[in-house]
This record gives C-alpha cells, structure tokens and sequence, in this order.
C-alpha cells in the first residue's frame, strides 16, 4: 500500500508559479516565497490509503472564497467590474451580431459566451454573470428596454401607490430561468479554478430607475416622493427587498458562489435619508439571505460611499467595495479588520501607461494589507480601455505575493 497525496490543480499551478519565479527578477515590491506550503483547501472524493495512485476527483476553493473568509491565501484574487462588455473586441462582434443589449443578456447561450470571454483570455478569479440589475424589472410587471445611447427607459414610471400596487414580487424561477441556466452551465465551465459571481440592483437604485423613468442627474422625481409621500416610496422599497432576497438565494441555488449587490444611487442620499430609505432594506436582503445561505458571501457597492462607508458595513454584508475616491488604507480603517473590502483601482488608471498600472496595483494592494481584499476596480472598466492594458493588469495582480 502507498500513501496517494492529492493536489488541487491551482495548487500545481501556483508551485509551478513559484518556481518560475525563482529564475527571474521582479520589479513588484511583494516577494515570491519559495517552497512555500499549498494555501487552498482541497477536499478528495477518496481519501487516505489507497492501492495505486489513479485519478482522483479533487475539489478546490476558489481563491476568492478562501479570500473572502478570511483564509491564508498568497494573494489577492481579481476581478474586475464590467469585465465581460464593450472594451472587447470579441464582445463587439458579438454587438454587432445581436443589436439589442436584452437579446445578448436573455439569452443563455449568449449570456455563458460573453460571461466567459474575459475569463478565456484574462483568467480572472472571479467570473461574473452578464446580465443586469434591471433584468428582473418584467418579471415584476415594470416594462423597460435599454436602448443604444440612451441607457434604460422604463415605460411606466412608478408615481403612485396605485402603480406600486401594480408591482408584482418577483419570481426569478419563472421570470427569468435563463439566469438560472447560464449559471449552472458557468459554474461547470469554470469548475472552481474561479468563483462565479452573481450580482442584483439594490432596492433604492432599482427605485431610483422605475420612479425617474431612467438614468437621472439629479433624482428629484425619486427625492420628491421620499420626502412628501415616504409610505409610498417604502411600500415599493419593501417589494424591492423582498424580491431580491429571492434573486440572490435562486442565483446562489443555480451556481452563483458570491453575489454583489450594487446600490449605485444610493450615494444620493444624505445619510440620514440613506439610513431611512436604503439602510433598512439592504440589511433585510442581508438577513434573508444568511438565513438560509448563512456561507454566501455578499459584497456590497455604491459608487462615491466615501461619507457612508461605516454605514455600508452595518448592513451585515460580508464584503464592501471601495470606490477610487476613498484612499484604500483610510477605508481599511474605517470598516475594521472584520470586513473584507474590494477595490479600488481608478478605472482611468487602465488608460496609463504599463508603468504606472503597475504602480497603482501594488499601492493598493500594499495598502489594503494582507488578507480580506479582492482586487478590482474602484468602478466599472470604461468603454475604450486597451485590452492589452486590461491583460497587463492580471498580470501584475497575479505576480503578487503577500
């Protein structure tokens, strides 16, 4: 009888890494550790002693998770916001193929292709789910479009309490299976080399849409019913939460290992308002889904949360997400050791010079410190960004090492 050790295939990989690394010289200020012991949790299907060392099925934690929870991992993992869209060239032959953005995102074919065109050529940590926050807006009896050059339109703008009753909850099972699918088929194509991440609007953003009739500068239509008739505001926030409550733990049951919720908007609010007409609901969603998915990780985002960045941690979410405008290092501190945080690259920086991407990498993953932080963008990655750019930043995250 021989001893059968099983390792991970990202355990290979990051030994082969090291050993590469070994032979040549870096610019990057964080050191490769030689020799250094396999840091993945590896789970077999056949463990102990067996007769002759055949295959065995091994299943690893992606970095992310093992991340996330606070685990030992020799880097950062990374992702980037909006990485799978237009600074493709692979997703604008797409475009031009299927004109209409809700043909690409309802449809489960397209919707596993364009998911996976960054993680084919980039190899990122994490591969999010393309798709949109405005995806379940049908299913709740709120009918919009999102045309070329002009964003969302909803056709209908929620004014009344006559027009919130005409809201349904959502049913994501029925309303949109193709979400469903296309995870499943994703999380089968990555299997586990990255965590598949799923996302949702949050309730004040989604009612910041429906109420303003679009995208808004100013969000005077969505403020004006917050401040004169509040109770019909809320009872549309209530819908909101309880239906994206739903769509996390459908997304989670279909294949989705993290979820991030996006609360674009909710930086419109004063913090007081923000503690009345978003704080409450976020942590509803929160709680709901802990219920029943207790080890789901959440990550919460909300461009420009600089002067709400505690109040963001107190909604139970396990991650928040930086945007570029908050200094890493003051974040840290204001959030505490116990939340993980996400960012917080300039999306401009990817315009730069290779140089000086490679700078602002290290500087924030320097200041972010060891453990608990996801690499990414402190925004979604902008229209026009070269490629080669975008290839060169993985690079550079993935030399790293604490």
């Amino acid at each position: 009888m021989s001893s059968f050790h099983c390792y991970s295939s990202s355990t290979m990989a990051s030994l082969s890494a090291v050993s590469t690394a070994q032979t040549r010289s870096s610019s990057a200020s964080f050191a490769l550790v030689p020799n250094s012991k396999p840091r993945s949790k590896v789970a077999c299907a056949l463990g102990g002693v067996v007769a002759e060392p055949t295959a065995v099925t091994c299943v690893s934690e992606p970095l992310l998770l093992n991340a996330v929870r606070g685990k030992e991992v020799e880097r950062p993992p990374v992702w980037l916001m909006r990485q799978a869209g237009r600074y493709m060239k692979s997703y604008q032959d797409i475009c031009e193929r299927y004109p209409s953005f809700r043909d690409r995102s309802e449809n489960v074919d397209l919707v596993v292709e364009i998911s996976l065109q960054p993680w084919n050529v980039f190899k990122p940590d994490g591969v999010i789910l393309f798709s949109d926050i405005l995806t379940p807006l049908t299913g709740m009896n709120i009918p919009f479009d999102i045309i070329k050059g002009k964003g969302p339109v909803i056709f209908d703008p929620v004014q009344t309490i006559a027009d919130v009753n005409q809201v349904r909850e959502f049913m994501p099972e029925d309303s949109v299976p193709y979400v469903g699918e296309a995870l499943k088929i994703l999380q089968k194509e990555v299997d586990n080399e990255a965590a598949v991440l799923g996302f949702v609007g949050a309730p004040f953003t989604l009612a910041s849409y429906v109420i303003e009739g679009g995208s808004s500068k100013n969000f005077t239509k969505i403020k004006k019913l917050a401040f004169s008739q509040p109770k019909v505001l809320h009872a549309l926030l209530e819908k909101f939460a309880t239906s994206m409550a739903k769509y996390i733990k459908y997304q989670a049951d279909s294949g989705a290992q993290v979820v991030q919720i996006f609360d674009s908007w909710a930086t419109e609010l004063s913090p007081e308002d923000f503690e009345v007409f978003s704080l409450p609901y976020l942590k509803q969603i929160v709680d709901s889904v802990k219920q029943s998915h207790p080890n789901l990780p959440l990550i919460l985002y909300a461009s420009g949360s600089g002067g709400l960045l505690e109040r963001l941690a107190l909604t139970g979410v396990d991650v928040v997400s930086l945007d570029w405008t908050v200094d890493m290092a003051e974040g840290r501190k204001r959030l505490g050791a116990e939340v993980a945080v996400q960012g917080n690259v300039d999306p401009g920086v990817l315009f730069g010079s290779k140089e000086f991407i490679t700078k602002r990498v290290h500087d924030t993953v320097r200041k972010a410190g060891k453990g608990k932080h996801i690499l990414n963008l402190g925004h979604g990655i902008k229209v026009g960004t070269p490629e080669e750019n975008v290839a060169h930043f993985f690079e550079v995250a993935k030399d790293i090492r604490y």
